[in-house]
């Protein structure tokens, strides 16, 4: 889940929504959306997990998967469509038919009152500082994937080093005069 933290780190965030076109609930009042920070807004490089909402669920076949989707109004839906305007990318399935939407379009998120992660409010909605197309799930998956590979490496690096401790020890060590 991407985590925003500091004064308005929340505010004008650069958005996208994957929504997909059997992702309306069974009373037709809802739609299941996969909002994510986009990787381009300068809040995003940093992110290991760009999507608003991440959990992990069981599904009947035993393994674990990620859900990303969270429910929105369709009142809340449309108000989404309207900010992103023409700024929008067909999902293909592996066929090439398509299954979904992608939507580029800047919002306020905060905390959702109910399960986990961030909502957008959809009161705050406009158009979003970049364009999407074909290449953006992609770049967002890249910008995932190099941030986790940032994060590792700056592990790496900090359990190669001594511990400050460790350095006072050798010097006070290689510092005394030997007494004879």
């Amino acid at each position: 889940m991407a985590l925003l933290k500091g004064k308005g780190a929340m505010t004008g965030v650069n958005l996208i929504a994957k929504i997909y076109k059997n992702g309306v609930t069974k009373d037709g009042k809802s739609q299941y959306a996969d909002i994510q920070v986009d990787a381009r807004d300068p809040r995003g490089p940093e992110q290991t997990n760009l999507h608003l909402k991440s959990d992990q669920v069981q599904g009947e076949d035993g393994k674990v998967r990620n859900n990303n989707g969270a429910p929105y109004s369709i009142g809340q839906m449309e108000e989404i469509v309207k900010a992103a305007g023409p700024n929008t990318e067909p999902i293909l399935n592996k066929d090439g038919n398509e299954v979904g939407t992608i939507y580029g379009f800047k919002g306020n998120v905060m905390p959702a009152t109910r399960g986990t992660g961030l909502v957008v409010n959809t009161k705050s909605v406009e158009a979003s500082e970049f364009k999407v197309d074909d290449k953006t799930l992609g770049n967002q998956f890249a910008s995932m994937r190099a941030a986790r590979e940032a994060r590792a490496a700056a592990k790496e690096s900090q359990a190669q080093a001594p511990a400050p401790e460790a350095k006072q020890e050798q010097a006070a060590e290689v510092g005394e005069p030997a007494v004879g």
